[in-house]
């Protein structure tokens, strides 16, 4: 019997790697230091808004139109942090899964270095939107108490194409928003510099959880593709309804329960989020993600 002459195909081992000592190159030459690039010693001016106003939850709301000028930037303030500390509480879920995915790797590796490198970023990420919130004169927001106990539940359980593709999620919407409010001069400067820093490092994050999506679900069969399609719906709907928590509205002096009636119907603002969000369910229909019952949690976050 002749034997086999075939050859393990090394070219995605290639590939791989390649595009690991490029994000490492990367982050080597184009990484910030928040505690030197961002303004922490000038006072807040009250004068400018925490975010693009047309992403305020209450914009294009008859609410909206009845505020005053300093009423819609506190709230824009309040909302920025808010999503700050949504950020944090995400960060912190990411970085475990990262670490439980590496235990026991050969430090020496690239991509092991590379995941030590993000949570490195991860870590300063964190740190400067706490200190940010704090400037913008915001409590600590945290997601309600059951978004926290799912959190905990997911980080510790999560892994594969469920933990990256969620991972994925997080940070793609947030991205969409954040390139809007740097770019904006009515927002704040020291908040337009975060969002600058966490724009250009986590897209090197989001180009690796977007390749180890593809990579660990090339070989899924149909039961796993479905369990984890549902998986990561269920965390994106999660994610998405925490952002704004709905203590906003009473810190920046508005009446609570008129605006969160008002901030739950507003079609504004649930069509800005399927807008920035276009690409994003593109890739997850590319990778067979966009399952009937995931589809009815997007819709409920208003992601499609």
């Amino acid at each position: 019997m002749a034997r086999s002459t075939t050859r393990p195909d090394l070219s995605h081992d290639a590939g791989e790697h390649a595009v690991v000592r490029r994000l490492l190159d990367s982050a080597a030459t184009l990484s910030y230091d928040p505690r030197t690039e961002v303004d922490w010693e000038t006072p807040l001016d009250e004068d400018f808004h925490g975010t693009s106003p047309e992403w305020s939850t209450l914009f294009g709301t008859a609410y909206w139109a009845e505020l005053t000028d300093a009423q819609r930037k506190e709230l824009t303030r309040q909302e920025a942090a808010s999503v700050a500390g949504t950020g944090i509480w995400f960060e912190l879920i990411l970085q475990q899964m990262i670490l439980r995915d590496i235990y026991a790797k050969d430090p020496s590796q690239d991509k092991v270095q590379w995941a030590l490198t993000e949570i490195a970023d991860e870590c300063r990420h964190s740190i400067m939107f706490a200190r940010g919130a704090k400037k913008l004169r915001a409590p600590a927001y945290q997601p309600r108490p059951l978004a926290r106990e799912l959190g905990r539940a997911f980080k510790t359980l999560a892994s594969g194409e469920a933990a990256y593709a969620a991972i994925l999620v997080a940070e793609e919407v947030l991205d969409v928003m954040q390139r809007d409010w740097m770019r904006d001069e009515r927002v704040v400067p020291f908040v337009r510099t975060i969002n600058n820093i966490h724009v250009v490092e986590e897209s090197r994050h989001m180009k690796f959880a977007r390749d180890e999506t593809r990579k660990r679900l090339a070989k899924a069969g149909w039961v796993r593709r479905q369990i984890n399609a549902f998986v990561i719906a269920v965390a994106s709907y999660v994610i998405v309804t925490s952002m704004v928590n709905k203590k906003v509205y009473a810190n920046a002096g508005l009446d609570a329960a008129r605006a969160l009636s008002e901030a739950r119907a507003n079609e504004h603002h649930k069509s800005m989020l399927r807008s920035s969000c276009a690409g994003l369910m593109d890739f997850l229909a590319s990778a067979r993600l966009l399952t009937r019952p995931a589809l009815v949690f997007y819709k409920r976050a208003h992601l499609i």
